[in-house]
């Protein structure tokens, strides 16, 4: 219950919200956004008051930024950050995918040609879709079948020349980082590996060494090194035999009892609260493992900080059709705070809420 309740604190899941989107990213250092809806979501239940519309206003608005800063994974981040992110963080990935790209036939005269073509059309703040760009490659003779055409953007985000900006319909656009926003300053290495530790610790806390290995997705020794120099605001404590991190002031005022207590929620896929764990035990039992396909990749109900079922949106014209699957039937506090959590993402997104199936006593 203890790491239960500090981390419903530290991921501001229980109690007060932020005041704005950008205030959760540049808490959380980057908010994994592979799941566009799913992120805006994620962004949503941290910030008071927040609407799908306001989340995706300050995607317009340039105060968050989708692109992969960490782990080769698309994450919100904060406009000042993407850089010094993308260049202390990003050559590692890179180096990682080389297989992956010679399988690819993306060679280096391949992926500087597609990166000239790409800049030269997004050039004087155009902005395109992917499909828009995958034409123009195909034009220039360059296939981008089988995955190539995003693994070329992926490069190109990598090296810092584009990111995502606003939708056009359902389509993302790309744009030129440096178009889309205000030069920011890179701090040197270590003082980037110790930024990356103190927020990773201070938002997901408590966590192991081996959770921010697998968050960041850094070497084991610079991830020790982080650790090392920002271990000044943090505290360590043991728990059944392994060494957590947290920073004090992120953790709860209250008691755990008091702070899980009936408290609900319908997470994303890919919410910090269970992706940014490589041991996610205390929050989903191993027996519930495959259905929820590790806390990861379905959307999870979770009630009193665990990881009780999984949940389904279904598109409908004008309310939110929601499948209800938890593991076990819910009575009493507990479907009631999830039916109350499924009515808040219904508000979150502007529409009532209609359950096609609804286990609940």
């Amino acid at each position: 219950m203890k790491i239960v309740a500090e981390r419903l604190s530290a991921q501001h899941l229980a109690g007060r919200g932020f005041r704005a989107p950008a205030d959760v990213v540049r808490w959380f250092g980057a908010v994994q956004a592979q799941d566009y809806p799913g992120s805006l979501w994620a962004l949503g239940m941290r910030t008071a008051g927040a609407t799908e519309a306001s989340v995706e206003e300050a995607v317009s608005n340039r105060a968050i930024v989708r692109t992969w800063p960490l782990r080769g994974t698309l994450h919100f981040a904060a406009p000042e950050d993407v850089r010094w992110m993308l260049a202390h963080f990003g050559p590692r990935t890179v180096a990682r995918a080389a297989p992956r790209f010679k399988q690819l036939e993306l060679d280096r005269r391949t992926l500087t040609r597609g990166a000239a073509l790409i800049v030269k059309a997004l050039e004087g703040g155009r902005r395109l879709t992917r499909p828009q760009l995958y034409v123009l490659m195909e034009r220039a003779g360059i296939a981008t079948r089988e995955n190539r055409g995003v693994h070329i953007l992926w490069k190109c985000a990598h090296d810092g020349l584009i990111c995502f900006a606003t939708r056009d319909g359902r389509q993302h656009t790309v744009a030129l980082l440096d178009e889309w926003l205000p030069p920011a300053k890179i701090p040197a290495r270590d003082e980037a590996l110790a930024a990356l530790a103190h927020r990773y610790f201070t938002s997901h806390g408590p966590a192991t060494i081996s959770d921010f290995i697998w968050w960041s997705g850094l070497a084991a020794a610079d991830a020790r090194s982080a650790l090392e120099m920002a271990r000044g605001d943090l505290q360590s404590e043991r728990i059944d035999g392994a060494v957590y991190w947290r920073n004090e002031r992120s953790a709860p005022g209250v008691a755990p009892d008091k702070i899980v207590a009936a408290h609900a929620m319908l997470l994303p896929p890919y919410d910090e609260y269970t992706v940014a764990y490589r041991d996610r035990g205390a929050v989903l039992d191993p027996r519930h493992k495959a259905a929820a396909r590790n806390g990861i990749f379905n959307p999870t109900i979770v009630v009193q900080g665990r990881v009780i079922g999984t949940w389904i949106r279904q598109q409908a014209d004008h309310h939110v059709a929601l499948t209800l699957k938890p593991f076990a039937p819910l009575r009493g506090a507990s479907a009631r705070a999830v039916t109350a959590a499924a009515e808040r993402y219904g508000r979150f997104l502007g529409q009532p809420v209609e359950f096609l199936s609804h286990p609940l006593g």
